[in-house]
């Protein structure tokens, strides 16, 4: 089956950090630009964070920039997101797709920040 595989979320208190992956399932992306994105209730879909196959490209959103960093190994088809500095605003559940390439949405892992 196709399909993108998050997980690492959890309950973390403000200031706090986790890490996040992505294990991509039936389908190779080690040529694929591979991004983050987070949909909170009420709010749409928005992106997180995105990485070049080569990790010379890489972009954030300006509401995480300095405290989400976005890595991959691509020998183990997985994708990181390492999240410090956690606010409440950051709760959301957390996606993974290939922005040019989009494949079906999975699960998602849930964060939720307390204050």
């Amino acid at each position: 089956q196709v399909q993108f595989v998050e997980s690492g979320g959890g309950l973390v208190q403000a200031g706090g950090s986790l890490r996040l992956s992505c294990v991509a399932s039936g389908l190779t992306v080690s040529w694929d630009r591979m991004a983050w994105y987070r949909q909170a209730p009420g709010n749409e879909r928005e992106l997180v964070a995105a990485i070049s196959s080569s990790r010379e490209s890489i972009d954030y959103a300006d509401s995480v920039k300095g405290r989400f960093t976005i890595s991959r190994d691509n020998a183990r088809k997985t994708v990181y997101l390492q999240m410090n500095s956690l606010k409440p605003e950051d709760t959301a559940v957390y996606y993974c797709n290939r922005p040019y390439a989009m494949i079906p949405w999975g699960k998602g892992t849930l964060v939720t920040v307390s204050s």
